[in-house]
């Protein structure tokens, strides 16, 4: 998925289903907007079909609306999934104009941005997530802005993935061989599994 918006971002997706389940619950979405480019991962509900279609709604009005802020389109979500199962999901919208990325979680898509450099900023950033799940109970919600840098490294993590996954997480390797091992070592028997990560190369400015 290299080329995004003239190289400004760099992204790896590695996913599996269920053992025994031919359709995956969790779904992601990359798509670029005007300033930026929209990052979400997202898991419905349960498995199968009908986690899977909760999914693909969620990824469907994403992709519609990627350049409205992560907090309408949250709400625009929910309007999408009465009478579904709800999803978790974690969103990320990286403004190109600014150098920033804003990002929120409700459920547990797990998210980590690995900082290349840690003079002025923590090593690891850990995503605070919102209880409840889209389609359901959703709290006030509030979306975290946050500067980034070249060779910074955002990862999203399904649940099917153990939550200790960001200590393979590095600014070295490409994010596809970092969301193939996360998948690989990390990865459950007992669940879908999606692990994205996108690295943030430089505005395009």
């Amino acid at each position: 998925m290299e080329g995004l918006r003239e190289n400004v971002l760099d992204c790896g997706v590695a996913a599996r289903p269920l053992r025994g389940q031919r359709t995956s619950g969790d779904k992601h979405l990359i798509q670029p907007f005007r300033e930026g480019i929209l990052i979400a991962v997202v898991d419905g509900l349960g498995h199968g079909l009908e986690a899977a279609e909760a999914a693909k709604t969620v990824v469907t009005t994403l992709k519609h609306h990627a350049g409205e802020s992560v907090l309408s389109l949250v709400n625009r979500c929910q309007s999408t999934l009465a009478g579904t199962r709800g999803v978790a999901a974690s969103i990320a919208s990286f403004n190109f104009t600014d150098s920033t990325m804003t990002w929120l979680g409700i459920g547990n898509v797990e998210g980590v941005l690995v900082r290349s450099h840690n003079e002025t900023a923590p090593g690891k950033e850990f995503l605070l997530l919102a209880r409840g799940f889209i389609g359901g109970q959703v709290p006030d919600l509030r979306a975290f802005a946050v500067p980034v840098e070249a060779g910074d490294t955002l990862t999203f993590a399904t649940d099917g993935v153990a939550s200790d996954f960001h200590e393979e997480v590095n600014v070295v390797q490409s994010p596809q061989k970092i969301a193939d091992r996360v998948l690989s070592v990390h990865g459950k028997d007992s669940d879908d599994a999606l692990v994205l990560v996108a690295r943030f190369l430089g505005s395009s400015k």
